[in-house]
């Protein structure tokens, strides 16, 4: 196979300057705003304070990276929520790293709580500002391109509507054109958002010369990709820039991505948020924060054994096979809050209202939510995380994946104490297919949207969440 592009790279990330421009602005910015307040607080730039500013830049870096701040196009709100969390979060890794470090009393609250407010205040302005001039260059610099989408399907109408509410396109989508097999449904079952379609792909090449169409998009099924091949260098002829978006979205994606190996294009259906510094952010979240929760519950452990051990017979802790990341079997914890009974081999019940097995103290703590304090000794030992999705019972994992076809998709990440699902209100008895169905929906939205943000937000809701009426 001839090779006239050379040795470059089929997957070329693509630079945009106004974002390396922000970037580099915001950064500038918090470098001004910090040596001013400590010039004028402290007197002079200390090694500790340089420290400090340093330290603070690198985790703006990764933060700002993981909330995708130099890479969204969303409108002004979403971004300035997004900046808001990620500069918040980044204080409260520097707040948290000055503890560990029993650094906290050698700086001023003051300057870090008037750097905390200045800073956020001028990267905001900031971005407005950049965001506005570009929007102006866009508008009345730049010459809009016509365009023209071959498909019909709901993703040609999605495309369709996300070049025209882009104010960083200059592209207006003029039609598009069907599939030779599609051409008669789109006439008796259009789909809702579509551009007018123009005609089939045998009058392609002559909608480009007619309409003046500069850039064509390919948003068709996989099974039709051969329409790709056949056009392909056709409309090199036309002088046409050329995008192909394959039609995946009819699967049930799981965190999926682009990227590129050795230089050649990946697309990723399914795969575990947890790769790279990800996995080692998740990793020192449930290390650092599930150390000081059991100091924190060494008392409450201590008072809700002794509880179990005096309200019945048997062992104080329920241990029990559970499926976990990537399908491993671990031993979850839990306290006793059933009378000690024989056990139907192969069947697991789930707890009723009023079940007769339950305890007078187990009711309490399965009300509390107290019965899964141990689990934290599963946190710790890297079974499972904070928060993810919940662990089922083996027997209900396999009950359940031969009924809900995504099911194991949850298990892309670590299972959790509490999650996603379990805030919503998704937990408990299930008493029919759609209630797990839901918990399932919520616990593959948790993954696609994984962020320590997230995380921190779930365990927040958690306290009020876990005291509910389906707490039984």
């Amino acid at each position: 196979m001839s090779n006239l592009g050379g040795n470059r790279s089929v997957l070329q990330r693509r630079g945009n300057f106004s974002n390396a421009l922000q970037a580099a602005l915001d950064g500038a910015a918090v470098l001004t705003i910090a040596y001013l307040l400590i010039q004028r607080q402290i007197g002079a730039l200390t090694a500790h304070y340089t420290v400090l500013v340093m330290t603070l830049l690198v985790i703006m870096g990764l933060l700002y990276d993981q909330f995708a701040i130099y890479r969204s196009n969303s409108n002004f709100t979403g971004k300035a929520v997004r900046l808001i969390q990620a500069w918040s979060l980044a204080f409260a890794v520097l707040l948290l790293l000055g503890f560990l470090t029993k650094q906290t009393d050698v700086f001023s609250r003051r300057l870090i709580a008037q750097l905390y407010v200045l800073g956020l205040f001028v990267q905001l302005l900031l971005h407005l500002i950049v965001r506005s001039l570009q929007k102006y260059f866009v508008r009345h610099a730049v010459e809009t391109d016509n365009v023209i989408i071959v498909g019909t399907s709901q993703l040609a109408s999605y495309l369709h509507q996300r070049i025209s509410h882009n104010p960083w396109l200059s592209e207006r989508v003029v039609g598009c054109v069907a599939l030779q097999e599609d051409a008669d449904n789109t006439s008796t079952s259009p789909v809702d958002g579509l551009p007018p379609v123009l005609g089939t792909l045998d009058h392609l090449l002559e909608l480009i010369e007619r309409h003046g169409v500069r850039t064509v998009y390919f948003a068709i099924p996989l099974h039709a990709s051969a329409v790709v091949e056949e056009l392909y260098f056709k409309l090199l002829d036309e002088h046409v820039a050329i995008h192909w978006v394959p039609d995946i979205f009819s699967l049930r994606l799981i965190n999926h991505s682009v990227r590129e190996i050795a230089g050649v294009p990946v697309l990723t259906l399914s795969e575990t948020p947890l790769t790279g510094t990800r996995r080692l952010v998740k990793s020192l979240e449930d290390v650092i924060l599930g150390s000081l929760i059991c100091l924190a519950a060494v008392p409450v452990l201590g008072l809700v054994a002794l509880a179990v051990r005096l309200d019945s017979p048997g062992p104080v802790f329920f241990r029990q096979s559970r499926m976990g990341w990537n399908g491993a079997t671990f031993r979850i914890w839990k306290f006793r809050s059933m009378y000690v009974h024989p056990v139907e081999q192969g069947v697991v019940r789930q707890a009723t209202r009023g079940d007769p097995r339950v305890t007078r103290v187990g009711a309490f703590i399965r009300r509390t939510s107290l019965d899964e304090l141990p689990q934290i000794f599963n946190v710790l030992r890297g079974e499972m995380s904070l928060v993810g999705p919940r662990p089922h019972a083996v027997q209900h994992d396999q009950e359940y994946s031969s009924r809900i076809q995504q099911y194991f998709a949850r298990h892309n990440i670590k299972p959790g104490i509490t999650g996603l699902a379990q805030v919503r209100g998704y937990r408990g008895e299930t008493r029919d297919i759609n209630e797990m169905v839901l918990r399932v929906q919520s616990d593959i939205e948790y993954i696609n949207n994984w962020s320590l943000w997230l995380d921190l937000s779930i365990l927040l809701r958690t306290f009020s969440a876990f005291t509910g009426k389906k707490a039984y």
